[in-house]
């Protein structure tokens, strides 16, 4: 599928550039025949007509090069802007500079003997405005006759009036196929207010959505603010929905758009987790495509919520390949079509493996000797690990291990371990486990060179089995939503902001490393409830019940980030901090993993009892 994709690409670029490199050779010398017939009032002497044919081929000769080293042959005719007015405006003054240092040197050859000096200017003031015409001509069509294109389209109100903004107008304005009519726009800077963007106005701030939406008859809004905070959001779409405007837009946040460019093709339903977790990041996306860009890339349980978004995230950046490994056989054939149909370039491998295979990973890393592993296979499931931890410890524990020692004897640079906030202090089989990877990668540190790194972080927005699917749900269904107990927190964070900390954080990271992501202040999962409730036009124990369980085996009320003892070192980015822990001993590791793995291997009835002892041996704050 991607050969065809990829052809039609290089089909499409390559007509565009023919289309205007001819019409450059037409434009150019018609500015030049126009700039005699200009200068001699429409009666050129017979004399010159050999000097235009020759100054046309000198012309040619220098401007063509120069549009082409300004890339005037390699932009969108939909999305021209500015920056190929002024590339224009740069290749049509080296090109003028140029022909005058021609004249200079020979100014005694018969092409300018008795030479109008003047037409030099006219030339290149014509080329100017007829390339530059041609070059905005479509946009130009859009806009005088968008007035005929109103019908079956919907009166749209744009709420940011900054680069995303003008990006999602221009992209309207180029393409007749959508269901947008622009009205005007809402944003909360004072200077900017009354100020007009390709002819449309900033018709006031936020707080004046209900209003103007009222007004102007809005049907559709599209929120244009990639790096404000959900607060920012949650007011606009609270006022928008007062203004009876159910279809409301956004465009992703600021850490999905690595290129800048944003269009009507970004554009995605509003979705509670922007009312939630959405705060700005900043993050050094140079540094991590410094990081990422030409190396062999390996992510296991790539079929998961973090895998398969740190798949997404890690693609942007240029690897020169990307394993995907996970026992999920469907998660991984839709992963791997997404990522394939996206980046046609990238060399992607799929492959269906359980890292407890020792053999089967050894023979992978052997074959594909990836430089950097992404280690986000896991079973993450509290309940159900309590239920069966056995299962936990093969897989979280011995499974981490397996691919870990692959790492080392196969040279790898960096190892990533995904760990969690229930690593802390941990209450939970899973949590035990987790901890339990992190001092594995501890220990293994820096042998054969390769640096292992931890990265922590709590809930992540959406992914599956969280409790927003969940809620989502039960209000389908009428209710009632259920909720373990009414002071229970949670550390939420969006999945595609969470993988590029974790890729900003492996980045930084020198080795031996737990990091820690600031995840924000901790949600109360009844105030998550009551929200998505009221997101989905209900009114919380009115429409929809919500009752109180109680916690489950193995659940706190509240998350931590770090344990009492450890402390935080701050590094050189705001949002990840470096827990501060004493070094794994080598001889309790050894021997608390071989315990574990003789008790897990038995088949009794006490076994879960002989398990948590031995656990409990191994991680020392497990309780």
């Amino acid at each position: 599928m991607t050969l065809p994709f990829a052809k039609h690409i290089r089909r499409t670029s390559k007509t565009r550039f023919l289309f205007f490199f001819f019409s450059d050779i037409i434009l150019i010398s018609f500015s030049v025949f126009m700039a005699f017939l200009l200068r001699f009032d429409a009666n050129i002497p017979s004399q010159y007509f050999n000097t235009i044919f020759s100054l046309t081929i000198l012309v040619l000769l220098f401007s063509l090069p120069a549009f082409y080293f300004f890339r005037l042959y390699s932009f969108s005719w939909s999305y021209v802007s500015t920056d190929e007015l002024i590339s224009l405006a740069k290749a049509t003054i080296i090109s003028f500079l140029l022909l005058v240092v021609v004249f200079l040197v020979f100014n005694d050859r018969v092409i300018f003997q008795n030479f109008p000096r003047s037409t030099f200017l006219i030339i290149y003031f014509l080329v100017f405005m007829f390339c530059g015409a041609i070059r905005f001509s479509k946009r130009i069509y859009f806009q005088l006759f968008i007035t005929g294109l109103e019908k079956g389209k919907e009166k749209t109100l744009i709420i940011g009036a900054g680069d995303a903004g003008e990006q999602i107008l221009r992209s309207i304005l180029a393409s007749r196929d959508n269901f947008y009519l622009p009205v005007g726009f809402i944003d909360d800077n004072s200077i900017k207010q009354g100020v007009a963007i390709h002819g449309l106005k900033v018709l006031g701030k936020i707080d004046k959505i209900t209003d103007i939406a009222r007004d102007k008859g809005v049907r559709q809004i599209i929120i244009a603010l990639p790096s404000a905070n959900s607060q920012t959001i949650k007011e606009a779409v609270e006022l928008g929905r007062k203004a009876g405007v159910k279809n409301i837009k956004i465009i992703p946040p600021i850490t999905e758009i690595i290129d800048g460019q944003i269009s009507t093709k970004d554009l995605r339903e509003i979705e509670i987790e922007d009312l939630l977790g959405r705060e700005p990041v900043s993050l050094d996306t140079n540094l991590i495509e410094d990081f990422v860009k030409t190396k062999k890339i390996l992510i296991t349980g790539a079929s998961g919520s973090i895998g398969s978004e740190l798949a997404r995230q890690v693609s942007k950046f240029g690897p020169s390949e990307l394993m995907l490994l996970d026992q999920d056989e469907t998660g991984i054939f839709n992963i791997s079509r997404e990522i394939k149909a996206k980046f046609p370039y990238l060399k992607t491998e799929s492959v269906i493996a359980d890292i407890r295979d020792k053999h089967k990973i050894n023979r992978i890393f052997q074959q594909f000797k990836p430089n950097i592993i992404f280690h986000a296979a896991a079973y993450k499931h509290v309940p159900l690990m309590e239920e069966n931890p056995d299962e936990a410890i093969k897989n979280n524990i011995f499974g981490t291990e397996i691919v870990a020692k692959a790492a080392l004897e196969f040279n790898a640079e960096k190892f990533i371990f995904i760990s969690t906030d229930k690593a802390v202090n941990p209450v939970s089989v899973m949590g035990a486990t987790k901890r339990a990877g992190e001092m594995i990668c501890q220990y293994l540190n820096q042998r054969n060179g390769v640096k292992f790194i931890s990265v922590r972080f709590g809930n992540v927005l959406n992914s599956r089995g969280s409790v927003i699917p969940i809620f989502k749900e039960q209000i389908r269904k009428g209710g009632p939503v259920t909720v373990t107990h009414p002071d229970m927190k949670r550390y939420f964070m969006v999945t595609s902001e969470a993988c590029l900390l974790v890729m900003q954080a492996a980045q930084i990271g020198q080795g031996g490393e737990v990091f820690v992501l600031d995840m924000g202040k901790p949600v109360k999962i009844v105030d998550l409830a009551k929200e998505l409730i009221r997101f989905s036009g209900f009114e919380p124990d009115k429409d929809i019940p919500i009752v109180f369980t109680k916690p489950r085996q193995g659940e706190k009320l509240f998350e931590e980030i770090l344990t009492a003892e450890e402390g935080t070192i701050a590094t050189q980015h705001q949002k990840i901090f470096k827990a501060k822990l004493a070094e794994t001993n080598k001889e309790n590791l050894e021997q608390g993993l071989e315990e574990l793995k003789l008790v897990v291997v038995r088949n009794q009835q006490q076994q879960r009892q002989e398990i948590i002892i031995a656990l409990k041996k191994l991680v020392p704050f497990y309780k």
